[in-house]
């Protein structure tokens, strides 16, 4: 059972309110926190600040820190609201020490800890928002929060292509105090609210562990296929043409795709359809992850753009309201376990682009292997989702 808490705070949090605090907290941390090197790279090289090495070596940063967050972040759940304040400021720190790095190991810190604290973030908040929510009797509303990925890939997105011609550690300073105005509001937004602490959680049944073993591997094979396009797509793109202004698209129309497709899945999409919906999204995404290997044009890469970005978030939602089902009173160990499954997916996809590539960033061997493999584990684990859906869990 869950021990509730009772204050003027608590009963403050309306629906609407707690849907408000998890958009902005995975805002912060995944369209900041995990996902703002993304575009800011390709800047970064052309000031010289960083090169291609380098580059690759951030971006492993900061997915082994996202790995490391997500197996410690079952250990942090009895104290949720606490925690996730301390992540979120813990977000905006390293976002914005990152305008003053001189050295490339710095940088590396910085980035492994940022995605230690979003991985955080993204276990916490969501385990919080969907249990106050359930305990609410507003469950249904509990997709809306992963809007918040869209939102802040969207913005991060904009302001770096709208910025593109600023050097490259400005925008990581306005970055930065966004993060910090947003870690901000989530902590003025419940100064009263008490964490709910998770007396007893009881056990899964025995018949449910083969269920809990099948999502986390679907859920790597997710991070394993959003990969390539997430890390590589504004890069790919600023080899076709050295605009900002025309390959700094990519990236905001990733995180539009994520945020209109959530909107009408969240709208449409009944519960009982859930793993179904997973599953057309799944197969989705695989054709997206395998346009690069087929095609690098620019109206190619926008294609897997609007694909990838377009089904990335109908994937979290479903996944991780799926672990909330198999988990009613304490979702946080099975959210922290898919976390970790998608933490070593993503490690796989660039580490095999390196091995099977040039060592180039835009190395078509690695890239075109990668994708093409990608998407079959995609197709192989959307067909699993599908046939599931046969069986009640």
């Amino acid at each position: 059972m869950i021990a509730t808490a009772h204050s003027n705070g608590d009963a403050s949090l309306t629906a609407r309110k707690v849907v408000v605090i998890g958009i902005v907290a995975l805002a912060v941390a995944m369209g900041i926190g995990r996902f703002a090197f993304t575009p800011l790279m390709p800047l970064m090289m052309r000031d010289g600040s960083i090169d291609a090495a380098t580059g690759a070596t951030w971006a492993a940063a900061n997915y082994a820190g996202y790995l490391v967050g997500s197996l410690a972040a079952s250990r942090l759940g009895r104290r949720p609201m606490r925690n996730l304040q301390w992540a979120l400021s813990g977000v905006a720190a390293s976002t914005l020490l990152i305008a003053f790095v001189t050295t490339p190991i710095a940088g590396a810190v910085l980035r492994f800890a940022a995605g230690v604290f979003s991985a955080w973030v993204l276990v916490l908040g969501s385990s919080w928002c969907l249990m106050r929510l359930a305990r609410q009797g507003e469950g249904r509303h509990g997709a809306w929060i992963y809007a918040g990925v869209g939102f802040g890939i969207t913005v991060a997105g904009v302001l770096t292509w709208l910025g593109g011609q600023q050097p490259a550690w400005i925008l990581w300073l306005e970055l930065g105090l966004l993060a910090a105005v947003g870690a901000w509001y989530v902590v003025r937004a419940v100064p009263h609210a008490r964490d709910e602490l998770v007396a007893a959680a009881g056990r899964t049944p025995h018949r449910d562990n083969r269920w809990h073993a099948g999502l986390v591997v679907c859920y790597a094979a997710f991070g394993f296929g959003y990969i390539v396009p997430a890390t590589f797509l504004p890069t790919l793109a600023r080899a076709q043409i050295e605009d900002p202004l025309v390959f700094g698209l990519v990236w905001p129309v990733f995180g539009l795709a994520s945020i209109a497709s959530l909107a009408i899945a969240a709208r449409a999409a009944p519960t009982s359809a859930r793993r179904r919906v997973w599953a057309v999204a799944q197969a989705t995404m695989a054709v997206g992850t395998g346009m690069p290997a087929l095609d690098r044009h620019l109206w190619s890469l926008a294609v897997g753009a609007l694909l990838v970005g377009g089904t990335f978030m109908i994937t979290t939602m479903a996944g991780l309201q799926l672990a909330r089902e198999l988990a009613p009173a304490n979702p946080t160990p099975l959210l922290a376990r898919m976390t970790s499954g998608f933490a070593v997916g993503q490690i796989a996809g660039p580490v095999m682009v390196w091995i099977v590539g040039s060592h180039s960033l835009s190395g078509a061997d690695g890239v075109t292997v990668t994708s093409l493999v990608a998407a079959a584990l995609l197709f192989l684990t959307a067909t699993w989702l599908w046939r599931s859906d046969r069986h009640p869990i």
